[in-house]
């Protein structure tokens, strides 16, 4: 293992990181991807399980690792990589709760922004800024490349919420009548982390569940909806290469 000044992530002897990391929530499922979609996959990192890989797609280089849950441990990890690994761009992949009633199951949703409770965007300084915002080109990038694989993609502002469990049941539909399109607990701290170090950031998003509806996919059609996800995140992040 190679000593590094980041306090979580430790290269293992002979690996790196690529310029690009896709980071999903949960490290398992960033061994899935890494083992489904890349070729050669490398371990870079098992520090507290926070599975790391490295390996190719469609010929070049690109990392995989989990961000944990929430925006603490999502700005964590990006701010290591960003600052002691060279990484470029952070693209965020992972499963969120539909706000509207017309965003369908399995469908993908890009924020191009988001709005947050959480205290932790206020350490910035930039109380000025209305909410956390996309790389503008990595944006154009994935819409241009859902538009040519034919994946219909919902764009717009997204609520990054600390509380897996809020105890203001009526958060959710504060959210929805606001506009936003989904819930999830990450984009807006990995936004804010990328703007805060002049790095790239965008979030990809697969929908599981419909809060305004109640509908809930089952486990294999979340599978097929995250692929759609997937395709769109890694065309989108060799692009960035």
């Amino acid at each position: 293992m190679r000593i590094s000044p980041s306090a979580c992530i430790q290269l293992k002897e002979g690996t790196h990181i690529a310029k690009c990391v896709l980071m999903p929530g949960d490290p398992l499922r960033a061994k899935f991807i890494a083992e489904t979609y890349l070729e050669n996959p490398v371990l870079f990192n098992d520090v507290r399980n926070m599975l790391g890989y490295t390996g190719t797609f469609q010929g070049k280089e690109v990392s995989v690792m989990g961000s944990g849950m929430g925006i603490p441990s999502m700005v964590l990890y990006a701010h290591e990589l960003y600052n002691f690994f060279g990484v470029d761009t952070i693209i965020r992949v992972g499963s969120a709760g539909a706000l509207q009633r017309d965003v369908k199951l399995k469908s993908v949703v890009i924020p191009e922004s988001a709005v947050t409770n959480s205290s932790c965007i206020e350490v910035y300084g930039i109380k000025g800024v209305p909410k956390p915002y996309a790389d503008k080109e990595l944006l154009k990038t994935a819409r241009m490349t859902a538009e040519g694989l034919n994946i219909p993609v919902d764009v717009g502002t997204v609520f990054t919420t600390d509380y897996f469990y809020n105890p203001d049941e009526n958060v959710n539909e504060k959210a929805r009548k606001r506009g936003l399109l989904a819930v999830e607990m990450e984009t807006a701290g990995l936004y804010q982390c990328a703007i805060a170090n002049q790095k790239r950031a965008l979030s990809i998003l697969s929908i599981s569940d419909n809060i305004a509806t109640g509908e809930m996919l089952p486990p294999e059609e979340i599978r097929e909806g995250f692929h759609d996800m997937m395709q769109i995140a890694l065309i989108t992040g060799v692009c960035t290469l």
